[in-house]
């Protein structure tokens, strides 16, 4: 299984789908075990439809974000990805939480970007 997030340079989930420009991909082993991780940079538009199609490439299947837009949900969706919002702090500590089943998705996704002067905040 891979699992990938938005990761910040102080290995913290990025608050941020969009504005991301680092995504770390883990390979969880049998034992639901973090047993390698890659890093990727994004390039292109702030829905990152672009990085989508890499993580779908190397085979990731769950996304664990904070904020993201309707638009990045959409494109991961179409490369099969699942997407579970809210997440923040510690990255490996979240991806923990994901394989132990104690991290929830909030079903939230940001609409109106504008409001926000670009920034959501999930809780």
């Amino acid at each position: 299984m891979k699992i990938a997030a938005p990761v910040t340079s102080n290995n913290q989930i990025d608050g941020h789908f969009g504005h991301a420009e680092n995504f770390r991909i883990y390979t969880i082993g049998e034992d639901q075990k973090i047993i390698e991780t890659m890093d990727v940079q994004s390039t292109g538009c702030a829905c990152k439809s672009s990085i989508a199609g890499v993580l779908g490439v190397h085979g990731v299947k769950t996304m664990l974000v904070g904020g993201i837009g309707d638009g990045a949900v959409y494109a991961l969706g179409n490369v099969g990805i699942q997407v579970i919002r809210g997440c923040s702090g510690n990255a490996e500590d979240v991806v923990k939480k994901f394989l132990d089943g104690t991290l929830i998705d909030c079903g939230d996704n940001c609409h109106e970007h504008s409001q926000h002067h670009g920034e959501c905040s999930h809780g």
